[in-house]
């Protein structure tokens, strides 16, 4: 089923046409539950990955005591509750049956034990070049595969360590059954597996990224319209390609490539909810049972970045094929 974005409540470059050069050309993936196999572009699926390649880990928790949730148990309690959620009842009836709750309380205890091991790494997304218009592949590649460690790094500004893997899908011959999984997860870092709709908008900078001269005028037109440009006309809320960065609780500044020091612009955006309050954003095909479904239609893959924030990955410019940089916004 296709995702539609609303049209935007005014044209913007009619009332501000000196924005109209910074226009940039976003996807939105609109990520919704499913059961997407290897050959699909997917959030939280299975990943093509060649049998004979290791399979990447974070040796950052090894000897060490790590706090978390089983995958089978985050599993077990999303489906739970999904099924709960989903089944008729009447006025004042519990959500649960009392067999659910008993699985409920069993499920989500949170656990604590040794790792020994390197941690496997987690399937975050996997994008066909074919899917998404302008995934900037490098080296002619035609997939790309983003995994991350399912717990906070400080180093890394207290977001999951990420790591992207750029591959011929057709030099895959002999693909892995499937992937290792760590015994214990942050419940916010285990993505529930989606399948993709693609959809490609137009955005225009942050409010934070304006030269101040225009975001006065932009300021000036708010004001005068009764119009929200940030929320309404910039930056588009949810995970997608591309874009511009969601600068938002801090001020914008430099990122630059770690291997050769160009530019970096956004590639990835792995966002805690498609669309927010206002639901400017909220594709037309969807309806608002924001309280009486779960998981909530706004959060499709149970991913949580900080306190709803964004983690967004940049690639240099000049090479694609460099080292990236995580931000959270």
């Amino acid at each position: 089923m296709v995702r539609t974005t609303p049209p935007r409540p005014v044209d913007l470059t009619a009332h501000l046409p000196e924005l109209a050069p910074l226009a940039r050309t976003a996807v939105r993936l609109h990520p919704r539950p499913g059961n997407p196999s290897t050959a699909d572009s997917s959030f939280g699926g299975p990943l093509l990955w060649p049998a004979a390649e290791p399979w990447p880990t974070c040796a950052e928790h090894v000897d060490s005591f790590v706090d978390g949730a089983s995958p089978a148990n985050v599993v077990a309690r999303r489906r739970i509750l999904t099924a709960a959620w989903a089944r008729p009842r009447e006025e004042g009836a519990d959500l649960l049956t009392a067999a659910e709750k008993v699985v409920l309380d069993s499920v989500s205890e949170e656990e604590r034990i040794f790792q020994e091991e390197p941690l496997p790494l987690v399937p975050v997304a996997q994008l066909y070049a074919r899917d998404v218009p302008g995934l900037p592949c490098p080296g002619g590649a035609d997939l790309l595969q983003v995994l991350w460690c399912p717990f906070d790094h400080e180093d890394e500004g207290c977001v999951p360590r990420t790591s992207l893997h750029w591959r011929v899908a057709a030099d895959v011959t002999d693909a892995s059954a499937g992937a290792p999984h760590p015994a214990l997860v942050d419940e916010n870092y285990l993505p529930e597996a989606c399948v993709l709709h693609p959809e490609e908008v137009t955005e225009y900078p942050a409010p934070l990224e304006l030269p101040r001269d225009l975001a006065a005028r932009v300021r000036g037109w708010e004001e005068r319209e009764g119009a929200q440009y940030q929320y309404d006309l910039s930056v588009a809320p949810g995970c997608k390609v591309g874009g511009y960065g969601p600068w938002s609780f801090s001020d914008p500044f430099p990122l630059s490539c770690p291997d050769c020091g160009a530019a970096v612009g956004p590639l990835l955006t792995i966002a805690s909810g498609e669309w927010d309050g206002n639901r400017s954003w909220r594709p037309v095909e969807e309806t608002d049972g924001a309280s009486t479904i779960y998981p909530s239609p706004s959060e499709p893959t149970m991913v949580s970045i900080g306190r709803g924030y964004n983690l967004q990955l940049y690639t240099c410019v000049a090479a694609p094929g460099h080292r990236h940089v995580a931000n959270m916004q």
